[in-house]
């Protein structure tokens, strides 16, 4: 239930986090605005939280150690760019849309970390389930797509958010690392959200030289409360991987991700347009391979141990 809570947190965040970009008409101010306050309500965690702490200097030590690649470390950039693909792609696609590009993404990059193995992650046989569910995702963002393809959409909306869920995979699997090592989830969310923060701040400040400072800030809180969930729903998986494993982590959280984002797009649209039918096939389908790449089979490859 955890786990399907906060993948409802991550389609509400987009949501929030897309009406910002468009209310700024800037995506890169929103996205640092959702990150950098993420970051301050972390880091005040942080201060009450001894085992956070000390899995600040337990990571450290294991980083200059060279037990941990610094990189690793890194999960939070996929975040950051995760929460920049919202405030600049929800808006235009919608948050049911942009949730089945991203999960589709998710859902290969996950079966290749699994084929590969990453760190102390060992490598995962590629079974014949899990080959037929990431083909049918990407079956599912062609169907939820066409209609905008044909229409006057731009391609880079709609390969932007898939492209970002191939690095959410990545993303959870080093949370996940720093978040056993350091002993507290604390630790891996700090480091998420330096990261995130700190790539964001880079686009933003880029942006800003060329496009100018926002005219205005919407005065709506709410809009302001995308860092809020990022916090709970980074920390919610870091706590719920160890208990119930990453693929029923991953399983509950895109099924709560994708029926929120389509309840979303029915009860609060972005547009005065009404939700198209192959969006919300694409989304059962999604939801379908999802379900199929969980289901255990033979393996189609054998894994190969990591190289040192």
């Amino acid at each position: 239930m955890l786990a399907l809570f906060c993948g409802a947190g991550v389609a509400l965040q987009s949501r929030i986090n897309g009406q910002l970009g468009t209310d700024l008409s800037d995506g890169f101010v929103a996205a640092l605005i959702s990150f950098g306050s993420g970051l301050v309500i972390i880091s005040l965690v942080l201060i009450a939280s001894r085992p956070g702490r000390r899995g600040i200097l337990t990571v450290g030590r294991a980083i200059r150690a060279r037990e941990l690649p610094w990189w690793h470390t890194a999960g939070g950039i996929g975040g950051g760019l995760f929460v920049l693909s919202q405030g600049l792609v929800v808006g235009l696609l919608g948050i049911a849309l942009f949730t089945v590009a991203t999960v589709a993404g998710q859902t290969i990059s996950g079966m290749v970390i699994d084929a590969r193995g990453i760190g102390k992650i060992p490598p995962k046989a590629i079974t014949v389930t899990r080959i037929l569910g990431a083909v049918l995702a990407l079956v599912a963002v062609l169907v939820a797509v066409l209609p905008d393809v044909r229409g006057q959409a731009h391609v880079w909306i709609i390969v932007f958010p898939f492209a970002v869920g191939l690095l959410l995979g990545l993303q959870q699997a080093l949370n996940g690392q720093v978040k056993t090592l350091a002993g507290s989830a604390t630790t891996a969310t700090f480091f998420n959200f330096v990261y995130g923060t700190v790539i964001l701040a880079i686009f933003a400040a880029i942006n800003l030289g060329v496009a100018g400072y926002p005219r205005s800030f919407p005065t709506n809180p709410l809009l302001y409360l995308g860092g809020l969930f990022g916090v709970l729903f980074i920390a919610g998986f870091a706590l719920a991987i160890p208990v119930i494993g990453v693929l029923l982590q991953s399983l509950a959280a895109v099924s709560g991700q994708l029926l929120m984002a389509l309840l979303l797009d029915y009860v609060a649209p972005t547009s005065t347009a009404a939700v198209a039918l192959s969006t919300v096939i694409g989304t059962l389908l999604t939801l379908v391979a999802v379900l199929i790449a969980s289901v255990p089979s033979r393996a189609a490859v054998r894994p190969k141990a990591p190289k040192e």
